[in-house]
C-alpha cells in the first residue's frame, strides 16, 4: 500500500468511497504496481476480496504483497481473499483432466465468441451468501464490503472474447459489486499502441475496451510512460480522473502525477518537483 497514493486519493484503510469502480490502465508502461496497491488497501481494510489473476500466478501476487507487508496465504486460509489463478483454470479447460474439481469460470475458452457468463456467475456466486465459504473458515460476515479485482481484462481480447462481451462483463459485475452490494471495483487494461493511432477502424480492439471502460467507472489512473523518454530516477506519470455525478451534471476533475516504483513501495510526486530534476 502506498501512503503517498491514499493521500492523493483521499482513501486509507478506515475511509474509503463505496460502491466504487476504479480503472486502472497503461500505455507503453506497466500500471501493475497500482494493482498491488489496491489489493493491500483493500486487505488492510478488511475487505473480502475476490482477484481473477488472469496473467500471473498466485506466488507472483503473493512475494510481491510479502514485501509490502501483506500475507496472501494468511488471508486466503481465512477466508477474506479467494484468488482464481487463470493460467491453471485455462490449463483445465484446454486439457481437461478425469479428476479435474476446478471451477467453470473458464469455461467460455471452449467458445470466446459467446459470452463471459460462467466468468460472472463465478464472481455473483463468490459474493453471494454461502458463496466462498469453507468448512474450519470463519463466516465472511466479518469481513466488510466486497472488492472485486482483476488482472487484466485485455488479456481477454487475445483470448477470442469481443470487446462488447468484456463490456457487458464489467456492466454486470459493477451492478452486482458496486451497486447491489456497495462493494468496489478495480479492473486493469492495457493498450499498445500510440495514443494518436486510436482511431484504427477496429471496433474490437483494446481502444474500444479502454474507452467503453472508461465511461463506466467513476475513478481512473492511467499510466504511461514519460513523454520526453526514459530517465533512471522518474519511471513515468500517471493521471487521475475523477468522475463523480451531481445534481447539475457530471463533474470531471484531472490531475498528473510521476511516480517511482521502489522495491517495496513507490512514490509520487507532482509533475517537475521531483529531486531527479530540480
Amino acid at each position: 500500500m502506498y501512503t503517498e497514493l491514499n493521500s492523493i486519493l483521499n482513501t486509507t484503510p478506515d475511509s474509503f468511497t463505496k460502491g466504487e469502480f476504479i480503472l486502472v490502465s497503461d500505455r507503453q508502461s506497466d500500471a501493475s504496481f497500482l494493482i498491488h496497491h489496491f489489493l493491500s488497501l483493500y486487505l488492510r481494510a478488511r475487505c473480502r476480496v475476490l482477484f481473477l489473476g488472469l496473467v500471473q500466478s498466485f506466488n507472483h501476487y503473493s512475494a510481491i504483497s510479502q514485501r509490502m507487508g501483506v500475507s496472501l496465504a494468511q488471508a486466503k486460509e481465512k477466508g477474506q481473499l479467494v484468488f482464481l489463478e487463470g493460467l491453471n483454470e485455462s490449463l483445465s479447460v484446454l486439457i481437461p483432466q478425469e479428476t479435474d474439481t476446478g471451477s467453470q469460470a473458464m469455461d467460455f475458452l471452449r467458445d470466446p465468441s459467446v459470452d463471459l457468463k460462467s466468468l460472472y456467475e463465478f464472481v455473483r456466486s463468490s459474493f453471494s451468501s454461502t458463496g466462498g465459504r469453507r468448512e474450519g473458515v470463519d463466516d465472511t460476515d466479518q469481513w466488510g464490503p466486497p472488492v472485486l479485482l482483476v488482472d487484466d481484462l485485455s488479456v481477454l481480447l487475445s483470448l477470442g472474447v469481443s470487446a462488447g462481451a468484456v463490456l457487458d462483463f464489467s456492466h454486470y459485475c459493477r451492478a452486482t459489486v458496486c451497486s447491489q452490494l456497495q462493494g468496489n471495483m478495480v479492473m486493469l487494461t492495457r493498450c499498445d499502441g500510440e495514443e494518436e493511432e486510436e482511431d484504427d477502424g477496429d471496433d474490437e480492439g483494446p481502444e474500444r475496451l479502454l474507452k467503453g471502460l472508461t465511461h463506466q467507472c467513476s475513478l481512473t489512473l492511467h499510466v504511461q510512460g514519460l513523454p520526453t523518454g526514459f530517465c533512471r530516477d522518474i519511471h513515468g506519470q500517471v493521471e487521475v480522473r475523477w468522475r463523480r455525478r451531481q445534481a447539475d451534471g457530471q463533474y470531471t476533475q484531472n490531475k498528473l502525477f510521476q511516480y517511482k516504483v521502489h522495491d517495496k513501495g513507490a512514490s509520487f510526486f507532482a509533475r517537475g518537483t521531483s529531486s531527479a530534476v530540480l
